[in-house]
């Protein structure tokens, strides 16, 4: 049987930091175990096993590295263990999973396979409220940031593990530390927070505490973000049906994917994550209703920017 790889191939070979090439796929439209319905969070789990936040099912899935079911919690609620629009689910570092619990204004958190473990926040402007939170990440020290993108709201809180609030930075605008939505946010190694400003079309870098380092243009609409353990962030972006990815101080380093339901094709893509190794990301294709995974081949020689290349 004559299998099809769809390699993408990015920058020139003097440049490029990586090859990414489709490797497998796995979802449908629907509600039984492995469909979603507009899929967007996703992580990683210490075990290797793959968390989804399934949006509209109002529910997390688990899987395997390759897309075998394994299991799932969560109903349409407003009780612990229940969700309403879940938009990001992450892995910390000591592997509980915690859920962005959109328009329920909170985050919940589990064990690896569900058990409700506690939960913070309520709709509001204060300290430790939100309105929609919708972007969760881990320092590696723990602490919890969280984006909310509500007009009265848009901003990064902190917290510690267990929800108590630490500080926060950020409101509606267009000036150096303001948002314009944000669904996501990311953590360095060295602490320093990475925020997609999602309709002011930058990229834009905190310290830990929010003080304003530097930002940069994207071109699109940058939705979910990663950082690869070499240190490179990666951004979906959801307008133009693509992956780019950058140095840490914004340098483009290559993109792929295009509009389609092809393999290595996207609809509105959401969200990323990686692997420990870093030579696998998955990547959650929002309006295909599926979960795409890409590896790390860096025998493949790229030719030109953005051209992907069926081979067979």
């Amino acid at each position: 049987m004559v299998k099809r790889v769809i390699a993408v191939l990015l920058l020139s070979a003097a440049t490029a930091s990586a090859a990414w090439v489709y490797a497998g796929k796995w979802g449908s439209f629907g509600t039984g175990n492995g469909q979603f319905n507009n899929p967007r969070g996703i992580d990683v789990g210490d075990n290797g096993n793959v968390y989804v936040a399934d949006s509209r099912n109002d529910r997390i899935q688990y899987f395997n590295s390759s897309g075998s079911f394994v299991g799932k919690w969560g109903s349409r609620g407003t009780e612990n263990g229940q969700f309403n629009g879940p938009n990001d689910v992450g892995i910390a570092p000591n592997g509980r999973v915690y859920v962005a619990d959109s328009s329920n204004h909170r985050i919940q958190y589990f064990t690896r396979t569900g058990s409700f473990l506690g939960k913070w926040g309520s709709v509001g402007t204060g300290d430790g409220q939100f309105q929609v939170v919708s972007g969760i990440a881990f320092a590696r020290n723990g602490n919890v940031y969280t984006t909310s993108y509500g007009t009265s709201n848009a901003r990064i809180q902190y917290f510690t593990p267990n929800g108590s609030f630490l500080g926060k930075w950020g409101s509606w605008g267009t000036s150096n530390g303001q948002f314009n939505n944000i669904y996501a946010v990311e953590v360095a190694a060295n602490g320093n927070v990475f925020v997609p400003d999602y309709n002011n079309r930058r990229i834009q870098y905190f310290t830990s505490t929010g003080t304003f380092l530097g930002k940069w243009y994207f071109e699109g609409l940058p939705f979910g973000s990663a950082f690869r353990p070499n240190g490179d962030l990666y951004v979906t972006d959801f307008e133009n049906h693509r992956v780019q990815y950058f140095t840490a101080s914004g340098s483009l380093l290559g993109r792929w994917g295009r509009q389609g339901s092809g393999d290595g094709e996207f609809y509105r893509p959401a969200s990323l994550t990686f692997t420990k190794a870093g030579t696998r990301t998955y990547v959650t294709d929002h309006s295909n209703h599926r979960v795409q995974y890409f590896d790390d081949n860096t025998s493949v020689v790229p030719s030109s920017l953005g051209r992907v290349k069926a081979l067979f």
